[in-house]
């Protein structure tokens, strides 16, 4: 079976100048437009191949994932919603200014948008956590940072799979999805050169530039081919829709004066006829490099008010990410009658936090302290694959890893802070953060197949996953502090699916589906003064059912899904008393949605929605709003774009929807509530044969003023115990003028 490109339901597009060269000169025909124009991708795909049929027909597809199976299978016979974002759309978002959780929360349906700063805390899938993989290596960790989406550049990144709600076949942390991040792959003969550069501005100051340059080279034989590639970006400030200086995230840290560099290389070869190898490596590195920072002229009398944003801030501990990345995949498809997948991997991490300014003694002064952890991870996947009918195939296999922790934390002289107002810090001693700890996990997994007619197929399988957990001895503030010590947790997971397809184009889908949440095991044993070994961590189960619709014709796309997805425990710690698992019933519930219609020969109208609740069950045995700080607001966009072969124009409007919470119900103070807002992107190219594309676009388009979400949670976190609101509302960048250009050669 052959299958056709998978296009799906963006947003906006393109170009604030040579708009009158891009519009429509001829008459509209009946087919859509040609897939250069096309951008991003539901499970149900468009065909682009420009033939002439009626609405009913339904498209070929082309486009396998690995996302909802861990083996190349078609979105189609997947029993979920697969999501699937591609080459040609990640480079014109990265073209047009955005970095990659933006543009995959403008395009994803169901993943909140983005808090806009380096950390990607709270923006959920389906209301939970998703999680993030690079090549089916996961960049999450068990002490989870919120710095996934800061491991890569979009240059290295050929498209990004999305599975939509709780599951575990790539381990924990999918309570919400798996987002699965597919880099680039070698080609053979050239050498071949790809070449990026471009540049973002607001227009506000001399300091509001960002700048990007990228390149890349690949060649080599049919049997041997390799790629390697350097991405550089560098931003400067930003500045709000009022044109005023956005303040420093000071709690999660963001992106302003960062520079970011990130060294793919990837070497494919093909063994045998039914043997292949991938190696890869990678380096990234993205950190502060500025020299402005947040004064607080009243520090000396323990005050955080009236800080503003100066010059000649330096520090001896800035915010930063490093990783790296080794990746060794190999595929045998007809070992011992099956096919076999074997991975080996292995990552190191190492994240520093901003300086953040903590009251001390008794509220009377004010001590800087900045963290830094770090983690390695490695581990090893084998499966394999086996047909034990025509009709039916067995998946199964084994995973291990292990994962080693530690951070610490510097604390900053207090007289240099309090002389410059903050500006100045000098490292006076380091000391721990959170207890260092190792895990070693094994997992075995089998999944059967049964294709029950030509057009059902049912599916389901079990995960059972087991971790050792081994604290180091560490300082909880009493005489000889703690020793350590260890312990061990098990989950066992299961899903069911059916999906059905029908030769009209219709797609039908329901499933059950466990994930589970792997336990923040450095907070968890933080300061803990009780024995390690007799209070041991959990993995905390999330279950989903779902249902969906699909189709798919040669001029639509759509895709719906339903969900309830709930947990019913949750891990409770006492610094003196210990661990236990208490009773905490979420639920979260709601539907995401996308549709994309193709008008004439040019035209493409869509959009995306996503409708949620997040609940919590009170004391008084009710169901309440849960607290607006974890909680995911519904969102909704919608486009319409004009293309043909060279040249390709798209509006998209972006809506976060308000977010009010019943926490006063559930043992908060006050209730809270977040308040959303609309903005407007365009976003235009112009391809050429001989000097590549060209990409236009204005991001912000209206140039809103808006707190972001993330810097809404800020403020309820952390004001007024740790200084006014203004200090945490992290601010929305208002708008951006890009030009960016493009070319493989």
């Amino acid at each position: 079976m052959t299958y056709q490109k998978y296009v799906t339901t963006p947003l906006t597009t393109v170009v604030f100048s040579g708009v009158m060269l891009m519009m429509p000169s001829s008459g509209l025909a009946d087919t859509p437009p040609s897939s250069s124009s096309a951008a991003i991708t539901t499970t149900t795909p468009v065909t682009t191949d420009g033939s002439s049929t009626t609405d009913d027909t339904p498209a070929p597809a082309d486009t396998m994932v690995v996302v909802g199976s861990r083996t190349p299978a078609s979105p189609d016979q997947i029993p979920g919603a697969v999501w699937i974002v591609d080459r040609e759309q990640i480079e014109s978002r990265a073209q047009a200014g955005e970095d990659l959780k933006t543009m995959l929360g403008k395009l994803i349906p169901g993943l909140d948008f983005a808090p806009e700063g380096r950390t990607e805390y709270g923006q959920n899938l389906r209301g939970r956590s998703p999680q993030i993989l690079i090549d089916g290596v996961s960049m999450t960790s068990s002490r989870g940072l919120s710095r996934q989406f800061d491991s890569i550049d979009p240059f290295n990144i050929e498209r990004v799979e999305v599975l939509s709600g709780a599951n575990s076949l790539y381990g924990g942390n999918a309570t919400g999805g798996t987002i699965n991040i597919v880099t680039k792959t070698p080609e053979a003969g050239g050498p071949h050169f790809e070449t990026q550069v471009g540049a973002t501005s607001g227009f506000d100051n001399h300091r509001d530039f960002d700048r990007r340059v990228a390149q890349s080279v690949s060649g080599g034989s049919e049997r041997v081919r390799g790629r390697l590639s350097v991405a550089y970006e560098e931003n400067g400030r930003f500045y709000d829709g009022d044109n005023r200086e956005i303040f420093p995230d000071l709690a999660q840290t963001d992106l302003q004066d960062n520079r970011a560099v990130d060294v793919m290389g990837r070497v494919d070869i093909d063994l045998a006829e039914d043997q292949s190898l991938s190696l890869l490596a990678q380096h990234y590195d993205s950190g502060f490099e500025g020299d402005r920072g947040v004064r607080f002229p009243d520090i000396g009398a323990a005050s955080l008010d009236n800080a503003d944003i100066s010059e000649g801030y330096h520090s001896d501990r800035d915010p930063r990410t490093r990783r790296k990345l080794y990746n060794a995949n190999y595929h045998h498809s007809d070992l011992l009658g099956q096919d076999f997948y074997f991975q080996a991997y292995y990552r190191e991490e190492d994240s520093t936090f901003s300086p953040f300014p903590y009251y001390v003694d008794d509220r009377t002064a004010i001590e800087f302290r900045a963290s830094e952890q770090r983690t390695d991870l490695g581990g090893a996947k084998a499966l394999f694959v086996a047909a034990l009918r025509d009709d039916l195939d067995l998946t199964y296999g084994v995973d291990y890893y292990h994962e080693r922790f530690n951070s610490d934390q510097a604390f900053f002289d207090r007289d240099t802070s309090d002389a410059t107002g903050g500006l100045r810090l000098a490292t006076d001693r380091t000391g721990p953060r959170y207890p260092g700890y190792s895990i070693d996990g094994l997992a075995g997994y089998a999944q059967l197949e049964w294709q029950a007619t030509e057009h059902l197929k049912i599916q389901g399988g079990v995960r059972q996953e087991h971790a050792d957990v081994d604290v180091d001895a560490f300082d909880n503030g009493t005489p000889g502090g703690n020793s350590g010590g260890s312990n061990s947790y098990s989950n066992t997971l299961y899903n069911l699916g059916v999906v059905q397809e029908y030769d009209s184009g219709h797609r039908f889908w329901s499933s059950y589906s466990q994930g589970f949440e792997l336990p923040n095991v450095g907070a968890v044993y933080n300061n803990a003064q009780f024995d390690i070994g007799d209070n041991t961590v959990e993995g905390i189960q999330t279950d989903q059912v779902e249902l969906g619709w699909g189709y798919r014709s040669r001029t639509w796309n759509s895709q719906v899904a339903l969900y309830y997805a709930w947990s019913d425990r949750a891990l409770e710690n006492d610094r003196q008393l210990g661990t236990s698992i208490i009773d905490e019933k979420r639920r979260d519930y709601g539907i995401e949605a996308a549709t994309s219609r193709f008008i004439g020969d040019h035209w493409e109208l869509g959009g995306n929605a996503h409708l949620t609740r997040s609940e919590q069950l009170g004391d008084d045995g009710d169901w309440h709003r849960r607290d607006a700080r974890y909680a995911s607001l519904s969102s909704a966009t919608a486009f319409v774009e004009w293309a043909d072969n060279d040249r390709s124009l798209r509006l998209q409007g972006n809506h976060a929807f308000d977010l009010s919470d019943e926490a006063s119900d559930l043992g908060e103070s006050s209730d809270n509530e977040i308040d959303g807002f609309t903005t407007f992107d365009l976003i235009g190219r112009l391809r050429t044969d001989d000097h590549g594309t060209f990409t236009a676009g204005i991001d912000n388009l209206l140039d809103k003023r808006y707190a972001t979400v993330w810097g809404q949670r800020a403020a309820i976190f952390y004001s007024p115990t740790y200084g006014p609101e203004e200090l945490y509302a992290f601010q929305g960048r208002g708008r951006t003028f890009s030009l960016g250009w493009n070319m493989n050669w």
